[in-house]
């Protein structure tokens, strides 16, 4: 994922545009080989690269090292990469992915599939249409892992309500479906300062990854234990 506003590039088609569930505009876009997804005008991410998703994924399961069968959830789906990031990993048993857009998930079914590999075709994916918030309020099942990819990350989101994942209240929530001994991730366009001092102050404790990306600062991963996790 990365940010940029945007603006139409050369030689770009519109695949389909569409009403977003919380308002404005979700558009995506062709670009050479590549694929696009814009939300109300600013660009979110594309099939180019996903080094940064996947390392999010990868950190948080090098935490594991040891364990088997684990559970991962994925906080947005988006071009599939950190999914299948974590189900090319061996010790992963089960992924839950929660994704807000519906058509975001039926592009997969179409010509998003190809671009991660079809995670969502993996019998151990299961993706559900909702809230990430909404979800987390009623959630009664524990992760292993739980990789948070929404928006473009604590200090710049383009859904409004999106904040409200990265307040005291959610962290609780995240830190309450965390297994014993779990981890979780947070991914970020651009480095948060306030935010991973929030994390510390929640959780006890928190590393952080830098990602180069192709354009601007590095994407950053941010990862934290919740305390007696």
């Amino acid at each position: 994922m990365a940010v940029q506003f945007s603006a139409e590039p050369a030689g770009a088609v519109v695949v389909e545009r569409v009403p977003g569930v919380t308002g404005g505009e979700l558009v995506l876009r062709r670009a050479g080989a590549d694929y696009e997804i814009i939300s109300n005008g600013v660009f979110l991410m594309d099939t180019r690269d996903g080094s940064s998703e996947r390392e999010m994924v990868r950190a948080s399961l090098s935490a594991l090292t040891g364990r088997t069968g684990l559970r991962v959830l994925i906080g947005g789906l988006g071009v599939g990469f950190s999914a299948a990031e974590a189900l090319a990993h061996e010790a992963v048993a089960r992924v839950r992915v929660i994704e807000l857009e519906p058509r975001v998930i039926a592009w997969h079914s179409g010509p998003l599939g190809p671009a991660a590999g079809h995670p969502a075709d993996d019998p151990r994916c299961e993706i559900t249409c909702a809230d990430l918030v909404e979800w987390l309020a009623e959630a009664d099942e524990t992760f292993d892992a739980v990789c948070l990819d929404i928006d473009n990350g604590p200090d710049w989101t383009v859904v409004e309500g999106n904040g409200l994942l990265y307040e005291p209240a959610a962290l609780d929530r995240l830190a309450g479906i965390t297994a014993p001994g779990g981890i979780v991730a947070f991914w970020s366009a651009m480095p948060a300062p306030g935010f991973a001092a929030l994390l510390g102050q929640r959780f006890g404790g928190v590393a952080t990854v830098s990602v180069p990306a192709r354009r601007g600062g590095p994407d950053v991963v941010y990862l934290a234990r919740p305390s007696g996790a």
